[in-house]
C-alpha cells in the first residue's frame, strides 16, 4: 500500500544511517541506495546529503519524509481496520506515558484489554516532550500528559484523572501536623525530580508564586530513586500521592497534603487529531471514556 522505496526512505530517517537503515528492513545497503536514489530520479529532487557518511536530509526530504509518514500511517491504519472486520481488533497499541502517572495508567490499559484482549499494548515511560513527538512522529498510539500540555490543535485530549500533591516524607521522622504549607515545606531538605520534568516545573511555579526558595539537596530524573532517598530519612520529596503505589512498604513513607495553596492537576489521554481516524485509536479513546473517574480525588 505505500511503496517499498519510501519504507527505505523513513527507515533513513529514523535510523540516520544508510547500514542501520538497511539492516532494519532486511536489505543490504546498496540495495537500499539504490531505491532511494530511484525515488530521487523519480521525484526529480534530491532527498539526502550525500558524502562519506549519511550527513541528513536536504529541505526536500523531510518534506517528502513528512508525507510518507502520513500515509504509511494510514496504510496501517487501513490494516487495522480490514483485520478488524476479519478478526476483531489487533495491535500492538504503543502509549507513551510520563513517569508520575505510571502507577495509574493500569486502570486505562486495563480497560483497554477487557475491550481488545487482542491487542498487545506496549506501554513507554517517557517526557511529555518526548511523547508529543512521538505522536506527530506516528510512533504512538497515545500518551499520557498533563491537561496544560495537550492544547495544541493537532491533539485531541480527553481527561482521565485529577489529584492533589502532597509532601512525602519518611515515617521515621519527627510528627508534623495532618497537613504541611508550601512555605513550609520550602524550608524542608528536598530531592526533587529534575527540571526537564513537568513535575518539577509545576512544583517551581508554586514556590515562585510564594517567593521562596526551596532547599532542593538531590534532584534524579527517576521516581524510584526519589522514593528510596525519602525513606533513608535525609530528605523529603512533592508527588502525587498515586506514586506511592510504586513502592511497596508505604509504612516507612508518611504523605502530607500541601496546603496554602492546595495544587491540583489533571492527567489525561492525549492522541493526534487524524481524518480518516485510527481504529486502535478511536479504541482507546473509547476506554478512557469509560474510566469516569471522580475528579479531585485522589487516585
Amino acid at each position: 500500500m505505500i511503496a517499498r522505496k519510501y519504507l527505505y526512505l523513513l527507515a533513513l530517517a529514523r535510523e540516520r544511517h544508510f547500514g542501520k537503515a538497511a539492516e532494519s528492513c532486511h536489505v543490504s545497503p546498496s540495495t537500499l541506495s539504490a531505491a532511494i536514489r530511484d525515488l530521487e530520479d523519480e521525484l526529480g529532487v534530491a532527498l539526502v546529503v550525500r558524502g562519506q557518511r549519511f550527513a541528513g536530509l536536504t529541505p526536500e526530504g523531510e518534506c517528502v519524509v513528512a508525507h510518507a509518514k502520513r500515509v504509511a500511517a494510514g496504510a496501517e491504519d487501513l490494516r487495522h481496520e480490514l483485520g478488524m472486520l476479519r478478526d476483531g481488533l489487533r495491535g500492538p497499541l504503543r502509549i507513551g506515558v510520563i513517569p508520575t502517572a505510571l502507577p495509574v495508567v493500569a486502570s486505562l490499559t486495563g480497560a483497554f484489554a477487557d475491550a481488545h484482549p487482542a491487542v498487545a499494548i506496549e506501554v513507554r515511560s517517557a517526557s511529555t516532550q518526548a511523547i508529543l513527538n512521538a505522536l506527530r512522529n506516528f510512533e504512538l498510539e497515545g500518551g499520557v500528559v498533563y491537561a496544560h500540555s495537550a492544547d495544541a490543535a493537532d491533539l485531541q485530549y480527553c481527561a482521565l484523572w485529577r489529584e492533589q500533591l502532597v509532601f512525602v516524607t519518611a515515617a521515621s521522622a519527627p510528627p508534623a501536623d495532618e497537613a504541611i504549607a508550601w512555605e513550609v515545606a520550602a524550608r524542608q531538605p528536598l530531592c526533587l525530580l529534575s527540571r526537564d520534568m513537568q513535575n518539577r516545573q509545576t512544583i517551581d511555579r508554586v514556590f515562585e508564586s510564594l517567593e521562596c526558595t526551596p532547599h532542593v539537596g538531590l534532584e534524579t530524573n527517576s521516581i524510584l530513586s526519589l522514593l528510596a532517598h525519602v525513606r533513608t530519612g535525609r530528605w523529603s520529596t512533592i508527588l502525587p500521592r498515586s506514586v506511592l503505589g510504586l513502592v511497596g512498604a508505604q509504612s516507612e513513607l508518611r504523605a502530607l497534603p500541601l496546603v496554602k495553596p492546595a495544587v491540583a492537576w489533571e492527567t489525561g489521554l492525549v492522541t493526534l487529531r487524524r481524518e480518516p481516524a485510527s481504529p486502535l485509536v478511536d479504541a482507546l479513546l473509547a476506554a478512557a471514556r469509560t474510566l469516569a473517574r471522580p475528579f479531585g480525588k485522589s487516585e
